[in-house]
């Protein structure tokens, strides 16, 4: 079982079941912080951190990454997934500028999306393989791939928590 060391989630595999619907709650609490959160939506409180917005696309990027990448496995085996290119995208497609309560609606339909997919799959689908392809090169099974969105979605809930938690304690 892995741990990620930032926010101590574990990487149980055995729900990767419950990943789905796990994913569409953490998303409406993150939604909740977007639609709630006014001007600090776009402030970043370190340069090198993201703002709660971009935090934001980049979830509902996310997601819809992940989902293109199990409906692949679905249909070719043991395929090949190139990095989404997380950073480049915050300046392509303008992450900053973008409505948040667009990206609220968006990132709800892709979590919907998401947990629609993983709702189809059956025991064989999710032992199919993929190679994942960061940080490094390493197949995973497509319980692993839940699962790490399922993470994905909690860690960044709780950076965009931090950060506006911060945020409030400036002002």
């Amino acid at each position: 079982m892995d741990q990620c060391a930032q926010c101590g989630f574990e990487y149980d595999l055995a729900d990767a079941e419950s990943a789905g619907p796990a994913i569409v709650v953490g998303v409406s609490q993150f939604v909740g912080l977007l639609r709630a959160g006014g001007p600090d939506l776009r402030h970043r409180t370190q340069p090198d951190i993201w703002s709660p917005l971009e935090y934001g696309c980049h979830m509902r990027d996310v997601l819809l990454v992940q989902r293109e990448r199990v409906l692949a496995a679905r249909c070719i085996d043991t395929p090949s997934f190139e990095p989404m290119g997380r950073d480049d995208r915050v300046e392509h497609d303008g992450y900053i500028d973008q409505e948040p309560g667009d990206v609220a609606r968006q990132m709800t339909d892709a979590a919907t999306l998401f947990r629609n997919v993983l709702a189809r799959l059956d025991d064989a689908d999710w032992q199919r393989l993929v190679v994942y392809n960061f940080p490094s090169a390493l197949e995973r099974s497509l319980r692993w791939v839940a699962v790490h969105t399922l993470h994905e979605v909690r860690h960044h809930l709780l950076d965009v928590r931090r950060q506006l938690t911060a945020r409030a304690d400036d002002a």
